[in-house]
């Protein structure tokens, strides 16, 4: 995925309500708006680490986000952090819910 991050406008209680919403529907339910809340911090963890919010890069500059690459961060972090014995798959749907709230509200420009 290519884009610029820019979270202005971003709201994380949305974006929890969002992410339940997406998943699909044999994981409705299965995690808390809490957990989700946690795994979209490391998400932004990760944009972080990668310089995907550094606001001094150019406006013209594209961005590429691997998604396996998150998902192996996120997984490493939840495990760390031992918040609960998540999936790849889990992990995946919920990034994937999340970019697609970012896209909902035009944060990839």
């Amino acid at each position: 995925m290519s884009a610029e991050i820019d979270p202005i406008g971003y709201d994380e209680d949305d974006a929890v309500k969002y992410i339940q919403n997406y998943l699909p529907q044999e994981l409705k339910g299965k995690f808390s708006n809490d957990e989700i809340n946690y795994i979209i911090d490391i998400i932004y963890e990760f944009y972080e680490d990668k310089g995907l919010l550094d606001e001094s890069s150019s406006d013209d500059e594209v961005i590429d986000i691997d998604e396996d690459e998150l998902t192996a961060f996120v997984l490493k972090n939840t495990k760390k952090d031992k918040l609960k014995d998540f999936t790849a798959d889990e992990i995946t749907f919920i990034i994937q819910g999340e970019l697609a709230y970012c896209e909902s509200i035009d944060i990839f420009e």
